[in-house]
């Protein structure tokens, strides 16, 4: 048996009739930029939040990207985030001109907030916390370090659809936040798609003109914006898909517990959940001594993985002018030598998991 990471098309097949619908009908009414359903959407996201305002746009960078821009942030400024993430977070943050400052993360892969505040310069304009793999970072002390410096919180939420701190959603708690619907991701369109969201209008405002060129109607610009709209489609299928995210939520973390179960006894670091929280599991990742010779023996099985990721933000060469010393991440640096993302998708199978373990148990013995 051979055993995916991810297996989107197994997903397609639970709801193809609904998918096949939604897609006739954006092409039937040509409704491929914008209009109903990219607003149903909104709508539909806004109520599963908890939250005013969503605005649609076309990917998860430009999310970050865009809010950055309604919070004023510009050249000479810098922005706490962590030292584990997706490039976006960072690159967001240097594509304005400002400069990102990078935090160690803890052992739930987030940003540790018992470090912010060695980073924060008169300089300093807000955090970016990510809640990595699906696992909620700690708002509760990061809103209090925030309100204390008078800084912004813009949550980066690209891999946690529906995590919880304190039985609140993330994406509910700072002045705004970011989401990505990349297909592989937990609520994923069929393309690049993303969206902001937020309970202040004039984030949601100016958020809104900026993504549509700058203007708040057609041949109105106010200021120079930029493309970012979200297309018809990926709209029309993000509402079908979401009616079936918080079943396919429970079924990530069923397989997670899978995993827990029968791995518990192995020499390998497995995720930490915070008390009080919900991980919802984009990613199951482990952490072993000898990561690449496991990774070999799984592919050799037929067992794919992955590595997310594989070297920490400020190691990277487009930080190198940045020069943060080492032990300044080291937590993250140990972390990207030892880090494995097992397969992980709803639909995954207790027998694949089964699989996975044995091969990994033979590899241990």
């Amino acid at each position: 048996m051979t055993v995916p990471f991810v297996d989107l098309h197994r997903q397609y097949m639970r709801i193809k009739e609904e998918i096949d619908a939604a897609i006739a009908g954006v092409i039937q009414d040509s409704a491929y930029i914008g209009g109903v359903r990219v607003q149903k959407f909104e709508r539909d996201f806004a109520d599963w939040l908890g939250i005013d305002q969503v605005i649609a746009c076309a990917n998860g960078t430009d999310s970050i990207e865009i809010l950055l821009d309604t919070l004023g942030v510009k050249a000479g400024d810098e922005v706490i985030v962590p030292a584990l993430s997706w490039i976006s977070t960072a690159e967001a943050v240097g594509t304005r001109g400002a400069t990102p400052v990078f935090v160690d993360i803890d052992e739930t892969y987030c940003i540790d907030p018992e470090k912010i505040e060695s980073k924060i310069t008169p300089r300093t304009k807000g955090i970016i916390p990510v809640h990595l793999y699906g696992c909620p970072a700690n708002m509760t002390r990061i809103m209090e370090i925030a309100k204390r410096h008078e800084l912004f919180v813009l949550e980066d939420c690209a891999q946690a659809h529906g995590a919880e701190h304190c039985g609140q959603k993330v994406g509910t708690f700072g002045d705004c936040a970011s989401f990505s619907f990349y297909p592989g991701k937990n609520l994923g369109a069929y393309g690049d798609a993303g969206a902001m969201v937020t309970n202040r209008p004039d984030l949601a405002e100016q958020a809104r003109i900026i993504a549509n060129h700058g203007q708040p109607a057609k041949h109105t610009h106010l200021i120079e914006g930029r493309n970012s709209r979200m297309d018809g489609m990926h709209a029309a299928v993000l509402s079908v898909k979401l009616k079936h995210l918080d079943q396919w939520t429970d079924e990530r973390i069923a397989a997670a517990q899978a995993y827990q179960n029968q791995l518990k006894d192995s020499p390998f670091q497995l995720p930490t959940v915070p008390e009080h929280s919900k991980h919802v599991f984009h990613l199951y990742v482990i952490q072993a001594d000898d990561r690449d010779a496991l990774k070999s023996h799984l592919s050799d099985h037929g067992i794919s993985t992955a590595i997310h990721y594989p070297t920490p933000m400020p190691a990277m060469p487009c930080y190198a002018h940045l020069n943060t010393p080492l032990a300044e991440y080291e937590t993250t640096a140990k972390a990207c030598e030892r880090i494995l993302s097992m397969p992980m998708f709803a639909e995954l199978s207790h027998e694949e998991i089964k699989v996975l373990t044995q091969s990994i148990t033979k590899w241990i013995s």
